[in-house]
């Protein structure tokens, strides 16, 4: 086995692959690449389970993220990695098609899973399909296998004391023909949901946008963060499709989900599948929601949320 690399734009990004890449790379006997950007997050890139780490030169202002392709898909030729992760994030995903192209290799997005095939020698990952309804398994069989992580879909590998390994640069890739005029950072309304310890979701269930005050309310109270299902952003505009929950919004891990109103479609259950604690009020005890709920209130949230909000605000 020549190695498991990994690529990440960030330094969460990078610890949460390191971490199931060192998991890989111990099933299958072999060592973790790892290929930053930032220099300070080399050494504490080994001390969390990289072997090696592979710094990215600096680029010109005018040149962008895609300008490291060639040198990095040159690299990865001649080192022959069994694996190579990326982040499932804009830069990450837009990074994994254009080396797969390049390299020939297959990729498989968006995955929830990784395993290894001892007998095969081979690794098996699986994501969603069919709107979160079932589970695709897949194997590549070409080389390097290339696969996309989510955000979050590991915890972040943990440091260890007393791990030492090579530290190496990656030589400047040629310029781009594609320059970059200007960047202008994205203005967002929001904060990231992703990042969220506890959200307070809200659906079709609420009667009006005023009434989003209650779980606004709430939130505070607990120190969350609130989301909302596709209809209440797409349909209703009430809140900023960056807090959309879901197979075509964001996924979130929280330690607690708390649905309000929230029917729970495939769709909208695909995104919060990674929560710890999945609760949910509702005054049809049919929905959907209670199937994967642990914890569920039947009732009219206009009854319950006030008790609520009241219960925690006395309490904080």
């Amino acid at each position: 086995m020549a190695g498991i690399w990994i690529l990440a734009d960030s330094r969460e990004r990078a610890f949460e692959l390191l971490n199931i890449g060192r998991e890989m790379a111990d099933r299958a006997g072999t060592r973790v690449v790892a290929v930053l950007r930032v220099r300070e997050q080399a050494e504490e890139s080994i001390s969390r389970g990289a072997d090696e780490v592979i710094l990215l030169p600096s680029l010109p202002a005018d040149q962008p993220y895609e300008a490291y392709i060639t040198p990095i898909s040159e690299e990865v030729r001649k080192e022959n990695p069994d694996l190579v992760l990326l982040p499932a994030t804009v830069a990450g995903k837009n990074m994994a098609v254009l080396m797969a192209a390049r390299l020939g290799a297959g990729l498989v997005s968006s995955c929830t899973s990784l395993g290894f095939d001892e007998k095969n020698k081979t690794f098996v990952m699986e994501r969603l399909m069919y709107g979160g309804t079932a589970v695709q398994k897949v194997v590549c069989t070409t080389r390097p296998t290339m696969a996309t992580i989510p955000p979050r879909t590991f915890e972040a590998a943990q440091p260890l004391s007393g791990r030492r390994g090579p530290i190496r640069e990656l030589r400047k890739p040629s310029s781009s023909a594609v320059k970059v005029i200007e960047r202008r950072p994205k203005e967002k309304e929001t904060k990231d949901i992703t990042e969220a310890r506890v959200i307070i979701c809200v659906g079709r269930g609420m009667d009006k946008k005023e009434d989003l005050t209650l779980a606004k309310q709430l939130a505070e109270a607990v120190g969350g963060a609130i989301g909302c299902t596709r209809p209440i952003a797409e349909e209703f505009h009430w809140l900023p499709e960056d807090l959309c929950i879901g197979l075509s919004g964001v996924q979130v891990k929280p330690d607690l989900y708390l649905g309000i109103g929230v029917s729970g479609q495939v769709q909208h259950v695909t995104g919060i599948r990674g929560a710890k604690v999945i609760a949910a009020i509702n005054k049809d005890e049919n929905a959907p929601i209670f199937k994967v709920a642990d914890l569920g209130i039947i009732g009219d949230l206009y009854d319950v949320m006030p008790k609520l909000v009241c219960e925690m605000q006395g309490r904080t």
